[in-house]
């Protein structure tokens, strides 16, 4: 199987929800509004490191882990 050369971010607008029903959705949503977002990556710890570092918008890091694994899987 070939993966993908799409970001994180790609997949994580796809996510996107106007009434967001669970964490994903809203995490997608915010990241959407941020114009920092690390865009093009597709690497772990430059992500997580973002967002630990530079965001107030995700409650958990947890809601990041369960995103990238999901990302991992559907790319």
């Amino acid at each position: 199987m070939i993966k993908s050369d799409r970001s994180f971010y790609n997949w994580l607008m796809t996510q996107r929800n106007p009434v967001a029903t669970d964490d994903i959705q809203q995490f997608a949503n915010n990241a959407f509004l941020d114009s920092t977002f690390p865009k093009q990556s597709v690497d772990f710890d430059d992500i997580s490191n973002y967002l630990e570092e530079n965001t107030t918008y995700l409650m958990s890091m947890v809601t990041f882990d369960q995103a990238w694994e999901l990302f991992q899987t559907q790319r």
